[in-house]
């Protein structure tokens, strides 16, 4: 398309000065083949361009009534509408006339919102996408509280939206700034609203513990209302464009270590809007004696679940397991978890402390949980080394599989593969069970010879097994070292004699 000044222009040159098509082509710098089309459509002097019968113009009525009825009708409901009276074009034709012809809405006018030094707070979330996490995929989410005044904002990755993120996040926030806001502004979170209908609105009751407990007033802003809590929006952006891209980090204590850097060297030292001559820093330090006082103890951050125990000793949480004591299958217990452990109660009786795991389907166990059962019952011990090599090789059990169909000793390679599993770790022997079953032998030999390869490939000494009998590690216990001058003392006693 060329603008109607180069087409006039055309026009001009042709029939007042009568230029070939050649030479107004390489003197207005288009195509020649512009020209043509130009001269071609020509009309008076002047070009026009005739608007093409379209399929939607029979049905162009029907589409300006029902918008005039229900402006804000979506297209594509629209759209199913007039297929069903005979349409028969596409709907990226249909939904670009749409746009052109919905009665349009006045623009809405915002008041500038003005809040007092200590008066008000806005909480959201904000989605980071997914992130690899010990062998699986977590959608990574942040907590942001920001002052309305100061525009001081805290921020706290997490690994989940739940209510205990939830809740860590309001502590953290609150002994960052050292105080807490009168009011809190919330969109219709799920951790804070449970229900609502218009003005009516039901909050969580663990929500309602924390605001009770830190004495701030939590409101809802209205439905579709972002504007009314457009500070904190706008902080997410600037934490989506300052400090999220291009970031690399090892886990979730590395990453929110780095965000209360930025925090401090970034967000800190901008001009505060409204206050352009001045930095954030300076003017939360104005607001600061105006938050409320902090209660004595930190509210209890603590993630609390309420878990039943089934027939094998494992309790699900965030989609792994944890072991507990045989004794205790069968039972409702309690789960308490912070970003760090995972502590299940019987009661009060603390009955089990597990390190957090932030992959899923993980098998966190404590030993002396296992061995407990094991002792107990006689074939529980190879429903134990299967479980485990399932855990740690997944593969695993189609290999048993295929071995079992070509009358393979299944107790044979069982053993053997949980004696590889143990010199050569899980990830490698994975490796080793999926090339043996691609390769169409599985056999225990076959993937003993996998592994030799790839030693030998990558230059791995073999790991060396020492198989000694009891009464042989018993005698390799630590030696007791004597002082040397024992010996100079017997050699000087030789002397003498």
């Amino acid at each position: 398309m060329i603008s109607d000044r180069i087409a006039a222009e055309i026009l001009r040159l042709a029939e007042a000065e009568k230029w070939s098509v050649g030479t107004i082509a390489s003197q207005v710098g288009v195509h020649h083949s512009v020209v043509r089309r130009v001269l071609k459509r020509k009309l008076n002097g002047y070009h026009v361009q005739r608007a093409r019968p379209s399929l939607l113009d029979p049905y162009m009525d029907f589409v300006r009534e029902t918008l005039e009825k229900y402006p804000t009708l979506p297209a594509s409901r629209l759209f199913q509408m007039v297929c069903e009276r005979g349409f028969h074009g596409g709907p990226d034709h249909f939904r670009a006339v749409v746009s052109k012809i919905r009665p349009k809405r006045a623009a809405e006018a915002f008041m500038r919102l003005r809040t007092l030094p200590g008066e008000q707070a806005q909480v959201d979330w904000a989605d980071f996408g997914k992130h690899e996490v010990e062998g699986t995929l977590r959608r990574l989410y942040v907590f942001v509280m920001v002052l309305s005044y100061s525009r001081k904002l805290f921020m706290r990755f997490s690994y989940g939206s739940a209510m205990g993120a939830f809740v860590r996040g309001h502590v953290g926030a609150f002994a960052y700034f050292g105080g807490v806001p009168r009011t809190v502004l919330y969109d219709n979170l799920k951790s804070a609203v449970t229900a609502r209908v218009g003005d009516a609105v039901q909050f969580n009751p663990e929500f309602l513990e924390l605001a009770s407990y830190y004495r701030y007033l939590p409101k809802p802003v209205a439905v579709a209302r972002g504007n009314e809590k457009g500070r904190v929006e706008r902080s997410i952006q600037y934490i989506r464009t300052s400090f999220f891209p291009a970031r690399a980090f090892t886990d979730l204590v590395d990453l929110n270590r780095q965000a209360q850097e930025w925090i401090s060297n970034v967000a800190d030292q901008r001009s505060c809007p409204g206050e352009t001559h001045r930095k954030v820093f300076d003017v939360f330090e104005d607001e600061r004696p105006s938050l409320l006082v902090l209660p004595d103890c930190p509210y209890p951050e603590e993630e609390k679940v309420v878990a039943r125990v089934g027939k094998t000793p494992y309790v699900r949480f965030d989609l792994n397991d944890y072991s507990v004591p045989h004794t205790y299958v069968r039972k409702s217990l309690t789960v308490l978890a912070t970003e760090e452990t995972v502590r299940i109660l019987n009661g009060n009786n603390v009955i089990a402390t597990h390190q957090r795991t932030w992959g899923q389907g993980k098998q966190v166990e404590d030993d002396s949980h296992i061995k407990a059962l094991v002792d107990i019952k006689a074939h529980a011990r190879h429903e134990r080394d299967l479980d485990r090599l399932h855990h740690a090789c997944p593969s695993s059990q189609q290999l048993f599989e295929l071995a079992a169909a070509e009358g393979a000793n299944l107790h044979a390679m069982k053993t053997g593969l949980g004696n590889l599993l143990d010199s050569v770790g899980a990830e490698m022997l994975e490796a080793a069970i999926i090339h043996a079953i691609h390769g169409k032998t599985p056999h225990l030999r076959a993937i003993r010879r996998i592994l030799d390869m790839h030693q030998q490939e990558h230059n791995i000494a073999p790991p060396v097994e020492l198989h000694l009998s009891p009464r042989a590690q018993e005698m390799s216990s630590p030696i007791r070292h004597h002082e040397l001058s024992i010996y100079d003392n017997l050699h000087c006693e030789e002397y003498n004699k």
